[in-house]
């Protein structure tokens, strides 16, 4: 019996070994992903960015207060330096004054800055219509009066200095009452106020100022609170005859808040003549309060200037009354309408 011969084994291939490629320490580093163990954050640290932000945050406003600093302590210096001047000017003489006695400097740098007080923060005064008056020229604005005091006098020059794009002044007509006393005379007359006075009056706008007549008079300011906002006789109508002689336009303006200042509630009038006043009110306030009572309440007021009339074709009728109390009657007529609609827009006295 023969046996198949046996095949021999298929050789394998010796398997070469390959050396592992060495990675330079360098790029090693740079391929895995570095891990540092976390630090913990100290309190009031902050990171490099948010430093940086921070820090360039900071610098701005130190730089912007800095700029605010400086700019308040410009203002400052100028200020004291304008009052030094102001104070060299009054103390050598060197300043004008008109010939009825108007100190232009002083009004502006004294009067009107008090009475803006009033005017701004304690009356949040409105005002309407101040494009009716003349930029320029004569003008008669002719307003209603009321009030107890006539502060709607003094209100009415700095709404129209302040409002008026040509910072006008009013010059006031007044009563002789107000020239008679001592240190008011002359206080009135530097404010620009003069003798209600037809020549006055004429030679006043003539010169083209703006002149302001209240033609109510102490009626209007010494009415009872029961009898506010309607407008009492206007006199003889001297102002229209004023305006019609110089053919200047009468710009009527209303007045809403002067009522509720001081509420007149009686006239003592034995205690007025003894005192040689026109009137003695008596007020919520005043005279149980003293000098507290001169308080005025804080109403809030409006005032309108509204479209002025033309005079310059009436000129040759200056004396003829009927013209002239028609005339007067239309401005009346045009004060109490605008009255009625001012107070419908300002429902509450006391309103903000």
């Amino acid at each position: 019996m023969t046996l198949a011969a046996e095949k021999p084994a298929p050789r394998v291939a010796p398997v070469k070994k390959v050396a592992a490629k060495r990675i330079p320490a360098k790029k090693a580093a740079r391929a895995r992903p570095e891990t540092r163990p976390e630090q913990p954050e100290k309190p009031g640290s902050e990171s490099a960015a948010g430093s940086g932000r921070a820090a360039g945050s900071q610098s701005a406003a130190d730089s912007e207060s800095a700029d605010g600093r400086e700019d308040a302590v410009d203002v400052w210096d100028r200020r004291v330096a304008d009052g030094l001047a102001f104070l060299r000017r009054r103390l050598a003489g060197t300043y004008r004054v008109d010939e009825f006695g108007f100190d232009a400097e002083l009004t502006d740098a004294v009067f009107h800055p008090m009475l803006r007080v009033l005017y701004r923060d304690w009356f949040r005064t409105e005002v309407f219509g101040v494009e009716n008056v003349p930029s320029e020229g004569g003008g008669l604005v002719v307003g209603n009066h009321s009030g107890t005091i006539a502060l709607d006098a003094l209100m009415l020059t700095t709404a129209l200095h302040d409002r008026h794009p040509q910072r006008r002044h009013l010059r006031l007509l007044g009563a002789d009452l107000v020239f008679r006393v001592p240190g008011m005379s002359e206080l009135a007359r530097a404010a620009g106020a003069t003798v209600a006075c037809n020549p006055d009056a004429e030679r006043l706008m003539t010169s083209g100022e703006l002149v302001g007549v209240f033609p109510e008079g102490f009626k209007g300011i010494g009415k009872k609170f029961s009898e506010r906002y309607k407008l009492q006789r206007f006199g003889r109508g001297g102002f229209v005859s004023a305006a019609l002689r110089t053919g200047t336009p009468i710009v009527p303006v209303a007045i809403v808040g002067a009522e509720e200042i001081y509420p007149i509630l009686a006239d003592l009038k034995p205690l007025a003549r003894l005192l040689g006043l026109p009137y003695f009110p008596v007020t919520p306030t005043f005279p149980w309060l003293g000098p507290l009572g001169m308080i005025p309440l804080p109403s809030k007021w409006m005032i309108r200037f509204c479209p002025p009339i033309p005079t310059a074709h009436l000129t040759e009728y200056a004396d003829d009354p009927l013209v002239v109390y028609n005339l007067a009657d239309q401005v009346r007529e045009t004060i109490q309408a605008t009255l009625h609609e001012l107070l419908q827009k300002r429902p509450d006295p006391f309103a903000r």
